[in-house]
């Protein structure tokens, strides 16, 4: 937003919002002065009548577009009628921009719910975006021809007559470590992620970004016990309820897991039988949870479907690498969007499980190995010891059978590891010095001098616990939550224009969760403690016992068998965009391998994988070859 708006750019508004058509099939709106253009598509909700959006306060001076839900937009609505706003919706977003008016930023905290929305300021000539605390809706920003551009997905500005389509290729490494990009930093130069719990301003011409919350308070709840218990429960019953408001079909996620069981049984309570509910799983044992989400279905008498996913995966993979307008490698992508999909012909609106590993210590193939480590190294003596650990570590046999975390030898040289430093490697879903290797690069000395190194480390770093595993949790929820998780839940329901909501990350149930010491989530290192005990009471008891799984896909069978031509095809072609920015005999040394039955490289092919296939989009592969020139 400049002092006047360039007519080009002002006129594509139409054009970048059509973009997200997918995102909000029901309506679109524009609204344009001089100075500031806004657009939206609409998924419709709430208030289906009256809330199309761009939406104003009463006299004009302040218009709103946003993607979300607040789910205490009454009272605050009641609040603001209180002080003399006059409303013409009973929309969440009125209140918003209402609440803007009269509060201004600090309106932010009052809201309860999942949001990414821009306010525009007429009369100070002042655009205000914000984003939730959690990061479940996401919000792009660029500084563009010498306007502020931003949207729910990149697609939208790449659709501006000023888009720069200039790649950084520094990004590279740490993508390739880890699967995916951290905020706020994009694969392209000019995009930035606004980072979750944070706001942005911009006024006379000058940009603003500041935090507006975090969790503060760390091992500080007296409770214990069935009292303990009791308060989860209540908190989470009362997020569930809090996201039952729709005016369209409203349903669950349910896997085999005691999460997304939990939501579906309260909102049994709330709603009585009958609630839709949708599993997906593989063919493969080791990726099915249909058997055991029909359990919880069964208890619950809920109208459930399932589906069986082909490893058709061809059909579905453009679909899914445009979904994310970056390289993205967490393969359980492909699960989701199979569930969304299925999930959007019964719902619009779906709430899951998301969450509960991260606040309550699910991860046990993370979390106990931070504790083990961090008990061990009381008992190393000094460098010496710690020399002799990593040593050992390098050379000790590791069992591909075992979760990466879990192996001695990842524990061994973990040890010797400063404990931040233990957290990246365990995060890190392929080696750093294996990413760069991909890249032709020399192994570094120093891992903290990777590029993402201090991006990862810093929250657990920052964390105000004297925990391990508190630190882990807190760093996977700044780290590995907003930046994987959440984007992948949030691109491929969107995919299909569905909404998903999730009461576990509710901020009242993540500053609970923080408040309780480790040792009461996951007494004598057992995972996931205090949920299962309320599982326990509510769910079927074969739930509660069974171990933690993973909404994975079978990546590894999938590239050494009938996406094997194809992985070559987009991997190895001299036309390929990606080819000159890897090292190719590596990765089809490491591919003969894989699909030969010699050694399991599945997720470090994967990741090259939908970097290549990324780099292939028409709209990418000419910055991308001129990026790798230059």
């Amino acid at each position: 937003m400049d002092d006047v708006l360039d007519p080009g750019v002002r006129g594509a508004i139409g054009r970048m919002t059509a973009t997200l058509q997918h995102r909000g099939p029901d309506g679109q709106g524009v609204f344009s002065d001089p100075v500031a253009a806004l657009g939206h598509r609409r998924l419709a909700i709430i208030d289906r009548e009256g809330g199309a959006q761009p939406i104003s306060n009463e006299d004009g001076s302040y218009w709103i577009v946003f993607n979300g839900e607040i789910y205490n937009h009454r009272a605050l609505r009641a609040r603001l009628i209180a002080r003399g706003h006059v409303f013409r919706t009973t929309s969440d977003t009125e209140a918003i921009v209402h609440a803007y008016e009269e509060y201004g930023a600090d309106c932010v905290p009052m809201l309860e719910g999942m949001f990414a929305f821009a306010v525009y300021d007429v009369r100070n000539r002042e655009v205000f975006i914000a984003r939730d605390r959690l990061g479940k809706k996401p919000l792009f920003y660029a500084q563009l021809g010498g306007a502020l551009h931003f949207a729910s997905e990149i697609k939208a500005l790449r659709a501006s007559p000023a888009w720069n389509p200039a790649v950084d290729l520094t990004e590279l490494e740490g993508y390739l470590s880890l699967g995916y990009f951290l905020a706020p930093g994009t694969i392209y130069r000019h995009v930035r992620t606004l980072p979750p719990a944070h706001w942005l301003r911009l006024r006379g011409g000058r940009v603003e970004v500041r935090r507006y919350w975090d969790v503060e308070r760390f091992d500080d709840h007296p409770g214990a016990g069935a009292a303990l218990e009791r308060e989860i429960e209540e908190t989470l019953q009362t997020c569930v309820v809090d996201r039952l408001e729709s005016e369209v079909p409203l349903g669950a996620f349910l896997s085999g897991g005691i999460d997304s069981g939990l939501v579906v049984s309260m909102m049994a309570e709330a709603l009585g039988p009958g609630v839709t509910t949708t599993t997906v799983g593989f063919g493969e044992a080791a990726h099915n949870e249909i058997a055991a989400a029909g359990l919880t279905a069964s208890r619950f008498a809920t109208r459930h479907h399932t589906e069986i996913i082909q490893p058709a995966l061809t059909s579905v993979l453009d679909a899914i690498v445009d979904g994310f307008d970056q390289p993205f490698a967490d393969a359980s992508a492909v699960p989701t969007y199979h569930v969304a999909a299925m999930a959007r012909r019964h719902v619009t609106v779906a709430l899951s499980g998301d969450g509960g590993d991260e606040a309550f210590g699910g991860y046990s193939f993370r979390y106990v190995p931070h504790a083990l480590e961090s008990m061990a190294r009381s008992f190393v003596p000094g460098a010496p010891g710690r020399f002799a650990a990593a040593w050992l570590g390098e050379r000790w046999p590791r069992s591909p059978q075992m979760p990466k975390a879990l192996r001695l030898g990842t524990l061994l040289e973990n040890i010797a590891r400063d404990p931040a430093a233990a957290y990246y490697a365990d995060l890190c879903m392929v080696k750093p010095h294996q990413a760069r290797r991909l890249l032709g690069l020399a192994p570094l000395r120093d891992p903290s001098a990777s590029s993402v190194y201090e991006a990862v480390t810093a929250p657990y770093r920052r964390c105000a616990s004297a925990s391990a595993t508190q630190r882990a949790q807190y760093a996977d929820l700044n780290v590995y939550l907003p930046n994987d998780v959440l984007v992948k839940v949030d691109r491929m329901t969107m995919q299909h224009g569905l909404e998903v909501r999730c009461p576990l990350l509710d901020h009242r149930v993540v500053e609970l969760a923080f408040r309780i010491p480790a040792h009461r989530k996951m007494p004598r290192l057992r995972p996931k403690h205090l949920l299962r005990q309320i599982a326990s009471r509510r769910l079927p008891a074969e739930l509660a016992r069974l171990p933690k799984r993973g909404f994975s896909a079978p990546i590894g069978e999938w590239i050494a068998g009938p996406c094997a031509e194809q992985f070559e095809a987009d991997v190895f072609l001299a036309s390929g965009a990606v080819r000159s920015l890897i090292d190719a005999a590596h990765v089809r040394k490491l591919f003969d391998d894989h699909r030969t039955g010699r050694a399991d490289h599945a997720q470090l092919l994967w990741t090259v994988w939908m970097l290549a296939r990324w780099g292939s989009m028409a709209s990418v592969a000419p910055a991308l070859r001129a990026a790798a020139v230059a």
